[in-house]
């Protein structure tokens, strides 16, 4: 019976450490992060995740409601619980060997990425993913299996809502219909994890006719192919960059009639997320959209997440035009005056410590800069606070009228100069007036980089006053408080700079 128990306890554990890691990766918490909520220490996640300390039940449901998994993570602490018995379920120590499953470390390190090209197309309800990868072994033994994970999130930003679906809907083998070849030879592949959201996979060198292993030194294109319906699927796809690269290439295919719109962020291990440095190039031909990107040399954890908006039957009748300016906000995700989280305080990030909950918030910022870009022009440039995408934390970022983005973290305003100007400002949060609002014509301004390293940067004119209107809201405060007594902002209709810088005159 114990051998029976040790036999079954590495796999029950490796899907708990997989299921956990998912949802923790879903909704971007650092180990860190995820002990302070659930009230455990970093040490004891670590060990969790490592496979060397069997969790307690009290961790799996703090966890569980943390991340919102909708009991995910419980069930599959019950399975760890049930094999091996209520000492364990304590948070015993397990002397049992447990295989760690790290998709950013395996396969090791001996394999190089010269070339990725990866492929999405959409055609009647389908999204089809084709990824082409060309593998080098510049180790010293052969290489026999490849790990792959096909995942899905039908709502980013809201995972509770998609673990729901996925519950009631779960992702399935047939539907995914997993094919792969290495050359011209077929490969098998064998199950790591089937989850209701996502599947790893070890693609296998070798199929019926036998083995092919990639020795060392030798290169090889291996080729999969997987389907997802659109009801499961959502209107983002990443790539992430886990061994070494030498380039990687994006081909996005839509039909015409959709009317697609498409754009690009980069994330990387600091906090600096932005649209791609190079433009997605677009062309349309035979009914069909086909959007095109690549890169060379990415470097190690990047994260390429490209994001799309199609054209509904809905809005054929019910166009955005035909939406007020901030019922348009709204419908993007830009949360709108009367909601309290505009009028608290954001809450700081205690960096470097929170370095990963920085990243993943000023990524959702990008991506919502990039959704707001596509619905309004900005020539005056424009800014966007965590706060207005719901999120209660010290993080804005500002665009400058050239493009140029600018990531302010846990900043505040340590010096004004005496001279002011009044202009009109617009707000996201209640984007259907424009107010006359006095700032100072220069700011100095305390923040910090993602090492948690304090600068100061001077910003004036234009940038000073986009800057100061992003940190008042990171302070809960909406320009109506700073206009001057008896001025009420006017209707949209009625203001006259759209499309227009402001005005400074030579100092």
């Amino acid at each position: 019976m114990k051998r029976d128990e040790d036999e079954e306890t590495p796999q029950a554990l490796s899907a708990f450490i997989a299921e956990l890691r998912h949802w923790r990766e879903v909704t971007g918490l650092s180990q860190k992060a995820l002990a302070r909520l659930v009230g455990y220490t970093p040490s004891y996640i670590s060990k969790v995740e490592r496979g060397s300390l069997v969790p307690s039940r009290e961790f799996a449901e703090n966890a569980d409601r943390h991340l919102r998994a909708g009991n995910a993570i419980i069930r599959r602490w019950k399975d760890v619980n049930q094999t091996l018995g209520e000492n364990a379920a304590k948070g015993h120590q397990h002397d049992t060997p447990v295989p760690v499953d790290d998709p950013q470390s395996k396969p090791s390190a001996a394999l190089v990425v010269e070339h990725e090209r990866a492929e999405l197309s959409f055609d009647s309800g389908l999204f089809k993913t084709r990824i082409r990868r060309q593998l080098r072994n510049v180790g010293a033994e052969p290489v026999t299996r490849y790990l792959i994970r096909i995942a899905v999130d039908r709502y980013p930003g809201d995972p509770e809502r998609s673990n729901q679906l996925y519950r009631k809907f779960p992702l399935t083998w047939e539907e995914i219909g997993l094919s792969a070849v290495c050359g011209d030879e077929p490969m098998t592949w064998r199950v790591q994890h089937d989850r209701d959201a996502f599947k790893e996979v070890w693609l296998l060198f070798e199929n019926a006719d036998g083995r092919f292993p990639l020795y060392p030194g030798e290169s090889t294109w291996i080729d999969y192919v997987y389907t997802v319906s659109a009801d499961k699927w959502g209107p983002w796809w990443q790539r992430a960059i886990r061994l070494p690269t030498q380039r990687l290439s994006l081909a996005l295919d839509f039909p015409e009639g959709l009317q697609p719109v498409v754009w690009g962020i980069e994330t990387s291990m600091t906090a600096e997320a932005s649209p791609f440095k190079t433009p997605i190039y677009r062309e349309t031909r035979d009914g069909r959209v086909y959007f095109t990107w690549s890169t060379e040399d990415p470097p190690l954890h990047a994260r390429y997440r490209i994001e799309w908006k199609f054209k509904s039957p809905k809005e054929e009748s019910s166009p955005m035009e035909t939406l007020s300016p901030s019922e348009q906000m709204r419908s993007i995700g830009i949360v709108q005056e009367g909601d309290p989280i505009l009028t608290e305080t954001a809450r700081p990030f205690d960096l470097p410590t929170e370095a990963e909950d920085a990243r993943r918030v000023v990524a959702q910022l990008v991506s919502n800069l990039e959704r707001v870009s596509q619905v309004h022009s900005f020539a005056k440039g424009m800014g966007l606070a965590a706060p207005q995408i719901g999120i209660g934390r010290a993080a804005a970022l500002v665009r400058t009228p050239t493009g140029e983005i600018v990531t302010l973290l846990n900043p505040r305003v340590i010096n004004e100069s005496s001279e002011t100007d009044e202009q009109y400002e617009g707000c996201l949060s209640f984007f259907d007036v424009r107010g006359m609002v006095p700032r100072p014509l220069s700011i100095e301004v305390e923040h910090q980089d993602i090492d948690g390293n304090a600068r100061i940067t001077l910003f004036e004119e234009g940038m000073a006053r986009l800057v100061g209107h992003e940190i008042d809201h990171l302070y809960g405060q909406l320009y109506r408080v700073r206009m001057r007594a008896g001025v009420e902002p006017i209707p949209v209709s009625q203001y006259k700079g759209t499309g227009q810088q402001w005005n400074y005159p030579t100092r």
